[in-house]
């Protein structure tokens, strides 16, 4: 355990320079008193790293050392090289680099480890995508990259769900999720997402501006997502499913929903059973459940019961006529 940690702290500070003795005693999950004693042990086997003192001060490698690849263990190097999309690398702008960063490091990697990182290349492959949906590759995607990378605020014209708008905003990130790429960016002070596929214009000024020193992106959507979850499913149904329905509800539906189904009472003698769950407002929680067919009814609320009743009325009336069919 200690082994590992100290090529942790090793690594830490190679990646980032000058470190804390409080963020190195988080990251490694002991007490700074540890890592107090950690650092000296490293300075006692030749390792090259001093401390600086004063309210801005940590530890740091002495300009120049480098830390050798061979305390990679077999699985950390395969996991290494099962982290990266190609996919999304090369839409990106990146593929070339992602490749030509995998080859180095496959070439500073011992033979062993080299044989690990090829074996798990060979028997992986990461497709973002959900089935039956193609990724996008937006126009401006690789633009908006280089203004995330160079902190340049950009115009846009984005097409939303309500109308078209004008915006100047700070680019913070880039996220790609279910296939879509997803901006994050700052907006008078405001932090907002939108989809890159909706930007219809697009201008990257020469203006810089200051990146928030407090804004973690992975922290950020996170926090979005179950922002925008409770969003899209702020009322709560009772329904009765049959198995099929059920099983259809267990694999179809969204994370967020399956995680908060509750289950009422046991199944019928025909397997049909209660469950109570998170719906959309009303005319997409009608959409939603008319998928399920006959498979599923509405018990309450009774407003969505009678919009329910509704629809299969007018499907009803508008499939009546057989006549139609001979048109």
């Amino acid at each position: 355990m200690r082994a590992s940690r100290l090529i942790n702290i090793l690594t830490t500070l190679q990646a980032k320079g000058l470190v804390t003795a409080e963020a190195l005693a988080e990251e490694n999950d002991v007490s700074v008193r540890t890592i107090y004693r950690d650092v000296d042990a490293l300075s006692l086997s030749g390792i090259p790293v001093y401390s600086e003192r004063g309210s801005d001060g940590g530890y740091r490698l002495l300009d120049g050392y480098r830390v050798r690849l061979n305390g990679l263990t077999p699985a950390e190097a395969e996991a290494m090289f099962l982290s990266g999309i190609p996919g999304a690398a090369a839409d990106l702008g990146l593929g070339s680099l992602m490749a030509g960063a995998q080859k180095k490091l496959t070439a500073a990697l011992p033979k062993d480890l080299r044989e690990s990182a090829r074996r798990i290349q060979s028997k992986f492959h990461l497709d973002a995508p959900a089935w039956l949906a193609e990724g996008e590759q937006p126009a401006y995607l690789q633009a908006i990259a280089d203004a995330v990378w160079n902190s340049k605020r950009i115009r846009m014209r984005y097409r939303s769900w309500k109308a078209e708008k004008n915006r100047v905003v700070e680019p913070l990130g880039i996220v790609m999720k279910g296939g879509a790429w997803y901006l994050v960016a700052r907006v008078d002070e405001t932090r907002r997402t939108y989809r890159i596929s909706r930007v219809l214009d697009l201008i990257v000024t020469e203006e810089r501006f200051d990146w928030p020193s407090d804004f973690d992106l992975a922290t950020y959507w996170t926090e979005n997502t179950r922002r925008l979850e409770v969003e899209l499913y702020p009322n709560r149904a009772t329904i009765r499913l049959s198995a099929w329905g059920l099983k259809e509800i267990e694999h179809m539906a969204p994370p967020y929903v399956r995680a908060n189904l509750e289950y009422i009472g046991e199944a019928d003698e025909n397997g049909w059973r209660t469950v109570r769950l998170p719906v959309a407002h009303e005319r997409m929680a009608v959409s939603e459940m008319l998928k399920l067919g006959t498979e599923a009814e509405v018990l309450d609320p009774p407003d969505l019961r009678l919009a329910m009743r509704q629809a299969v009325e007018a499907l009803t009336a508008r499939y009546a006529d057989s006549a139609d069919l001979t048109r």
